[in-house]
């Protein structure tokens, strides 16, 4: 990304060849972005970075000073994720939230606000100075309104349940304990007053008041022997075997335990919603997950750290045998061991591409592309969004006797017969880039790549796309479009996206309507017309939704499908990469040369009556 702004910013005759030599010096020996060394080093100011910035990217820009943002918005994501990354959230209408970032291209950070969230995040451009006072001004002034809101009797409460007494033993308990709230909330007062710039002898507690703290200590000691024997009592395996094959039942995608203070909570996830399903007593929670790490192969004894297995089991589900794969991934909480079980399932791995959703414009240009001898297929999208099943499916069709196809994934998720596939294992060395670079001294017609994260992988699967070799793989990007200025901005030179990449492919999965309870649902015009489509169109559209009966779980929803935004490279799409056009430039000539984008994709399955307008809106965008 360095490298193309300085450029920019020279041709624009911002800076001069000079003085990007002297910032680009800078930025090796302090770190950070060559936008605010360039700001820090008086050559440029912050307004002129951010507007070229939002050009390069195709993001609108903001000026955090004119708004103020409300305390709810700051809430959604915590004050170590912003610092993290960098972000600020700005507002929040409807499921998309508006997020102000010094870099719009980090994926990663908004996938992770995505999960935690569960929003759709739209990013917007802010410089890194104003990113940082804003984070400053609002996580603190966020922080004082909680403390000062409290009138002394909620604080007194909320301290008194905090501490589990009332008083010291006398009459006057009471008393002692609110004078003491008072001034603790004044010294809380003179705490944000001055920053946090405040001594330990400035606080005063009745001595009474100390002898009633009570220090409560984690006692980390593990008796092996009693955990293995407790998670092999027979209510614990029953309990485990009941999840597991419910899960199954029910279709779930996975099984999360959950661990809190006071509470341990299982969840479902059936079609991309997570459900509550139980709440077993706190006593087993050390024995439940300690089974599920027997299960899995995984040392019941280390706590400290996240572990990953894999539990492969025969079971017989309404008279048929069914042989079940689960993925297990342990994560250390703060109040013990989160497992999240991802099941597996064949029966439900789609391989013919005609049943994922595509729309037979999408599926012939698709089609068309991964016979082709040479070249390289990118499929984008979250985490959850099918990315592995559509390239599975792309795989079976190209799976023949005459072809030497070589997968490396991480995970491998399921075994595809005459498939080699690899698994990664970082700890020893053998990551993307290390297995590509081995699969090219294996005489492979067809490689896949699990994902490209790197400049270094990105590279060795473009220089196979160029050497006659098919290369799929994946990136998390937000839209096809922006998967180009993704793979610029790792470091690959525009000529060679540009010769290399024959489609780019983003896909989402949204919840079908159950079949068994829909029924239609009357919409207003004007909101037909406000999610895209024409005025001609809307009154012509019908909507439908799930009533809820006992086939769904009473949530109106049975099942996924795919919506797809397929851009071809054709010979204009390869001319302005090239010449380094913005993404909103390539979208829009893809959509003139025919492409669909998402929000279509989604409005064409609203016209079937397959989903409602709610799933389309929050995972499309106009």
């Amino acid at each position: 990304m360095s490298a193309k702004l300085g450029e920019i910013l020279v041709r624009e005759s911002l800076i001069n060849s000079q003085q990007l030599r002297e910032a680009l010096e800078y930025q090796r020996s302090n770190g950070g972005r060559l936008g605010s060394n360039l700001v820090k080093l008086g050559l440029i100011s912050d307004d002129v970075i951010t507007a070229v910035l939002s050009r390069q990217y195709g993001v609108p820009s903001i000026n955090l000073d004119l708004f103020q943002i409300e305390p709810e918005t700051i809430k959604l994501i915590s004050h170590d994720v912003a610092l993290k990354y960098s972000v600020l959230p700005v507002s929040k209408v409807g499921a998309t939230l508006t997020l102000a970032m010094a870099d719009p291209t980090n994926v990663f950070a908004m996938d992770d606000i995505k999960f935690m969230t569960g929003l759709n995040v739209e990013p917007v451009i802010a410089s890194e100075t104003s990113l940082n006072d804003s984070i400053s001004k609002y996580y603190r002034s966020a922080t004082a309104i909680d403390l000062l809101d409290m009138d002394e009797e909620s604080a007194y409460e909320r301290i008194s349940a905090k501490l589990g007494k009332a008083g010291n033993g006398n009459g006057n308990g009471n008393g002692k304990q609110k004078s003491a709230i008072r001034s603790g909330t004044a010294v809380a007062e003179r705490i944000l007053e001055s920053d946090l710039n405040v001594s330990l002898d400035r606080f005063e507690f009745d001595a009474h008041e100390a002898g009633d703290l009570e220090v409560i200590e984690d006692n980390d000691e593990i008796d092996l022997a009693e955990l293995a024997i407790a998670s092999e009592d027979a209510p614990v395996v029953r309990l485990v075997n009941v999840l597991l094959v419910d899960s199954l039942r029910r279709g779930a995608s996975d099984i999360h335990i959950e661990p809190y203070e006071k509470d341990f909570r299982i969840r479902f996830r059936i079609d991309g919603v997570l459900y509550d399903v139980m709440h077993p007593p706190m006593k087993m929670r050390d024995a439940l997950i300690s089974r599920i790490k027997i299960m899995s192969k995984l040392d019941i004894s280390e706590k400290r750290l996240p572990q990953d297995g894999r539990i492969k089991i025969k079971v017989k589900v309404d008279n048929r045998s069914r042989e079940l794969d689960f993925r297990v991934s342990s994560l250390p909480t703060l109040f013990g061991e989160k497992v999240v079980l991802r099941l597996l399932d064949k029966d439900k791995l789609m391989l013919d591409m005609t049943k994922l959703g595509f729309e037979q414009q999408s599926l012939e240009i698709f089609q068309r592309n991964i016979i082709k001898p040479y070249g390289m297929v990118l499929v984008t999208g979250p985490t959850g969004s099918g990315k592995t099943n559509t390239l599975y499916s792309a795989l079976q069709s190209l799976n023949t006797p005459e072809t030497n196809i070589m997968t490396a994934e991480d995970p491998v998720e399921f075994n595809l017969h005459g498939i080699n596939q690899v698994q990664m294992k970082e700890q020893i060395g053998l990551n993307f880039a290390a297995a590509l670079r081995s699969f090219l001294r294996q005489d492979p017609n067809i490689v896949l790549v699990g994902e490209i994260r790197d400049f270094e992988t990105a590279e060795i699967a473009i220089k196979a796309a160029l050497t006659g070799h098919m290369v799929l793989s994946t990136l998390h990007t937000n839209d096809a479009p922006s998967t180009v200025s993704r793979l610029v901005n790792m470091g690959i030179e525009p000529f060679l996206v540009a010769t290399s990449v024959n489609i780019i492919q983003a896909q989402r999965l949204i919840r079908r309507i159950c079949k068994d309870c829909k029924e239609e649902q009357k919409v207003p015009v004007e909101a037909l017309v406000e999610i895209g489509f024409s005025k001609e169109e809307a009154p012509n559209v019908k909507t439908y939704k799930g009533r809820g009966c006992n086939a769904c779980n009473n949530t109106g929803f049975k099942g996924r499908v795919g919506l797809y935004e397929v851009m071809e490279i054709t010979d204009e799409l390869r001319e302005l990469i090239i010449i380094g056009a913005s993404a909103i430039e390539m979208r829009k000539r893809a959509i003139e040369l025919g492409m669909i984008t998402l929000r279509h994709s989604g409005l064409y399955k609203l016209r079937e009556g397959i989903t409602t307008i709610e799933e389309v809106v929050k995972e499309t965008v106009l």
